[in-house]
């Protein structure tokens, strides 16, 4: 049986690379300027112009995938037989995964013979990303479906995540940092460590002073965390903030010797929530914990 691995566009994977591989993705809708829009990897809206009109004062809001759309989506490879992998966006981030769930068993009613696995993958941006390419190349080397879905249950919680913002006011309005922290944060020029736990929620671990340091702390942490780095294909993400997830690579770089390292824009709908100016970094640890 042939076996699909299809993603959503929370992702943040590099568009080229989607189209390349021909990837499945399912397009998160978010809404901006009483208008809504899919988010589709820069395609409909720059992501230039979407972090322009966020620092403008512009306050996107995003939606889950309903199940409806879901059943569809997973309905022609039903149909044609086709075994299917869906990697979804972390549970704890969004209702998706529930709903993906229960596309699932509408589907398995409808066809019993049906194949159909949903992998909450606790993780967020190119952190899920990352769990997408590397099922891909486990797909391409002829791995078997139980081999990819025991491969990304047992490492979806190895993949560290690891963020920093550049205004914690995207962060107060999620309800990360209370108002007052925003308001001192800001006149202090603190800027925040967060990371992704164990249950796939953003949680706040540490305070710096300064950008740069704040960046230069992404890359000790990947340093001292990271796992096999010569085997590892790490990403970077960033809300319209090239310049700095460069000077991140070049700090990874001269400490860390790492197979690759993948840049890409955080997307509308994560950023939406994180901001202008976030910068991300992904890798395989021993843990999440901290």
């Amino acid at each position: 049986m042939r076996t699909v691995i299809i993603g959503d566009s929370c992702t943040d994977l590099p568009p080229q690379y989607i189209e390349e591989h021909n990837i499945p993705i399912v397009n998160y809708i978010y809404n901006f300027k009483g208008k809504e829009y899919f988010d589709d990897f820069g395609k409909t809206m720059s992501y230039k112009e979407f972090y322009a009109a966020v620092r403008a004062g512009e306050m996107p809001t995003t939606s889950q995938t309903n199940v409806h759309t879901l059943t569809e989506f997973f309905r022609k490879y039903v149909q044609e037989g086709t075994a299917v992998i869906y990697l979804s966006f972390s549970s704890a981030l969004s209702n998706t995964y529930n709903n993906a769930m229960m596309a699932r068993k509408l589907l398995l009613e409808e066809y019993p013979q049906g194949d159909i696995t949903v992998i909450d993958t606790k993780s967020a941006s190119l952190g899920e990303g990352l769990l997408l390419y590397y099922a891909q190349e486990l797909l391409r080397e002829g791995k078997s479906k139980e081999e990819i879905v025991e491969w990304v249950e047992n490492n979806k919680l190895k993949l560290n995540h690891w963020i920093t913002v550049e205004d914690l006011n995207h962060l107060k309005r999620g309800g990360r940092v209370s108002g007052a922290a925003a308001f001192v944060g800001t006149v202090l020029n603190i800027k925040p460590i967060l990371h992704m736990d164990d249950e796939g929620r953003l949680i706040p671990v540490m305070k710096v002073r300064g950008r740069k340091k704040s960046i230069k702390t992404l890359a000790d942490i990947l340093q001292e965390r990271i796992v096999r780095p010569e085997e590892q294909t790490i990403a970077i993400s960033h809300g319209d903030a090239l310049e700095d997830a460069y000077y991140l690579k070049e700090l990874i770089q001269e400490n860390v010797k790492v197979k690759d390292v993948m840049i890409n824009n955080i997307g509308p709908v994560i950023g939406a929530h994180s901001g202008p100016g976030t910068i991300t970094i992904f890798f395989l640890g021993n843990s999440r914990q901290f």
